[in-house]
């Protein structure tokens, strides 16, 4: 008489008065166990089953069931795949929320990983298997980064462009900074490019623009009135720097085109080779200045003060000064010598011991000029107006 065959009982659930419980014969192998139970309690191939004691160890081996043991069934979805399902393989539209820093960005997974197929980021989300990903207890992905800086690089991934939003001043390079060593971080070679080009570019637009004053003035405060300041080369176009204390600057090849700099305090500055086309000097302290082959051409330089007593003399020799208006300035001792002055008006100036050596004056009005002991030979005095003169003129000033 064969032997009677093992069994065991299975319950859904613990507790067999209120669950629905079977009794099976125990087959030979653990998998056709399972098999078994599928069929009794009817569940399809992609539910995950586990049988448990009723301390609730896990019973791995069917050797290791005693006859007529009681266990219990537990069903089990595919954790893993229910954790990464927002970037399963087979949803890549699903969305995907990340805590940058604090800060929720909500975007889906073939934004991430569409464009920049080889970032760090990209490779987050492609396999859950490759990458485990932390999340906060609301499931959003966790990632230790400034949400500043990557909010733009964010919006690369989304239409293919590096857009800074308003909040992040343009003319700032050091932000532009901060969203570099973001794409370096994640490996996003393309985007570190396109910041790299605008970072050259904005310095490159921020070298270009002028100074304004509010600029030159917290220059002027931060620098020792012993020291010299350096605007060799600066632009300064159109800037308003009237009655400023700008004494001994270096504005050497500085573009001062239509600046306003009347009653500025200009002493011994150098203006050597600098643009002060249609510049406002009027009333100016131009004592010691060095305006050495300077674009000064339909500047205006009424009442300026060019003589210095101590004996140094302002020197503009080879300038251009044409159609300037010096009227009524006290150019004692200056060295205009080889300066083009043509169409200039010189009225009622103070000239004495000027150097005019070769200088053209051309059509210049030296009315009520005071030229004692000027030097003015070699200069061209065609079309100039010498009337009602302080001081006679000798022949020998002008004639070699």
């Amino acid at each position: 008489m064969a032997a009677n065959p093992r069994r065991v009982q299975v319950f859904l659930q613990e507790g067999a008065s209120s669950s629905v419980g079977k009794v099976l014969c125990l087959p030979e192998t653990t998998e056709e166990l399972v098999q078994a139970l599928r069929v009794a309690f009817s569940l399809d191939e992609d539910t995950h089953i586990k049988l448990q004691t009723k301390s609730g160890a896990e019973m791995c081996d069917v050797n290791l069931i005693q006859n007529d043991e009681v266990l219990y069934l537990c069903l089990l979805e595919k954790m893993e795949e229910k954790k990464n399902s927002q970037w399963s393989a087979n949803c890549p539209n699903d969305w995907i929320n990340l805590n940058v820093g604090g800060t929720i960005f909500s975007t889906t997974r073939s934004t991430l990983i569409g464009r920049e197929t080889n970032s760090m980021l990209a490779k987050m989300f492609q396999d859950s298997k490759q990458w485990r990903n932390t999340v906060d207890g609301n499931g959003n992905v966790l990632l230790d980064r400034c949400p500043k800086y990557f909010e733009p690089i964010l919006g690369y991934l989304r239409h293919g462009k590096m857009i800074i939003e308003p909040s992040i001043d343009p003319r700032v390079c050091y932000l532009y900074t901060g969203v570099l060593e973001e794409a370096n971080f994640f490996g996003m070679m393309t985007v570190a490019k396109q910041v790299q080009n605008i970072i050259r570019e904005r310095k490159k637009e921020n070298y270009e623009e002028p100074l304004t004053r509010c600029m030159v003035v917290k220059a002027l405060l931060v620098t020792p009135a012993k020291c010299e300041l350096r605007f060799q080369g600066i632009n300064f176009s159109g800037a308003d720097l009237s009655r400023l204390d700008l004494r001994y600057i270096n504005f050497k090849l500085a573009n001062l085109s239509h600046c306003n700099l009347a009653q500025a305090n200009l002493y011994c500055c150098s203006l050597e080779r600098a643009d002060l086309t249609g510049s406002i000097l009027d009333g100016a302290n131009l004592q010691g200045v060095r305006m050495i082959c300077c674009n000064a051409e339909g500047c205006s330089m009424k009442g300026c003060n060019f003589d210095d007593p101590s004996g140094l003399k302002a020197n503009m020799e080879g300038a251009n000064m044409k159609g300037v208006n010096f009227e009524g300035s006290l150019m004692a001792g200056a060295n205009l010598r080889v300066a083009t002055v043509k169409n200039s008006n010189l009225k009622n100036c103070n000239l004495r011991g000027a150097i005019l050596a070769g200088t053209d004056l051309e059509n210049c009005d030296l009315s009520g000029c005071d030229l004692f002991e000027a030097n003015l030979r070699g200069c061209n005095v065609k079309g100039t107006k010498f009337e009602e003169m302080i001081t006679p003129l000798h022949m020998t000033q002008a004639v070699p």
